[in-house]
């Protein structure tokens, strides 16, 4: 069963899904190593890997399993980053969480209101009763901005990771349906970006 990927607005955001003009700012993205600092491989060095990212984003639509969409500023269509609600399981009700920002867009809250936008709509749309996301445990500001969204940590996988010879463990947190509260507004300043680790989200 194929799913529609959301065009979704919030006050400072517009959520559309990918496009191929999208992979030059995806891999400046991804190859910039303070933004792939906690990430659970390096930073790009080849650009097919934007290419395929956009390929596979389509192709989690197309088998249903979830929903990737990049983030623009809305006041100028400026590409601030993605994120995705991916690995929905039907019979679970279950589904990842996974997010990345430019670092210009730090510190500005557009990972808190971008991802609850799109929680809101998977709530919705996909009857999830769970969300699970991962982060490194040293991103704190990553940890802060799940616990704005109402994720609760729920327990540690000791040297999940090993990149460039680094081992590193990660966090996992978990939002229930019952917890999410649709009238739950972001804060608009004080929040963090978060880069919970690809391929969990």
């Amino acid at each position: 069963m194929s799913l529609t990927t959301p065009l979704l607005h919030t006050a400072r955001l517009r959520l559309r899904p990918f496009t191929d003009e999208d992979a030059d700012a995806l891999f400046a993205l991804h190859s910039d190593i303070t933004v792939m600092r906690y990430w659970d491989s390096p930073p790009w060095t080849d650009r097919s890997l934007a290419e395929r990212l956009i390929t596979t984003s389509k192709m989690i639509e197309d088998d249903g399993t979830g929903a990737r969409v990049v983030i623009e500023r809305a006041a100028d269509g400026t590409f601030a980053g993605w994120l995705g609600v991916t690995r929905w399981n039907p019979d679970y009700r279950s589904a990842s969480l996974g997010y990345v920002l430019d670092e210009p867009m730090w510190g500005h809250g557009y990972a808190t209101e971008a991802a609850h936008a799109l929680l809101q709509w998977a709530f919705d749309t996909l009857d999830l009763n769970r969300v699970q996301a991962e982060t490194d445990t040293r991103n704190l500001a990553s940890a802060n901005v799940l616990q704005k969204l109402g994720f609760v940590r729920e327990g540690t996988l000791r040297e999940d990771c090993i990149v460039n010879g680094e081992v590193s463990d990660s966090w996992v947190f978990g939002l229930l349906k019952r917890d999410w509260h649709h009238s739950q507004a972001p804060k608009a300043r004080g929040d963090f970006p978060g880069r919970p680790r690809p391929g969990r989200g």
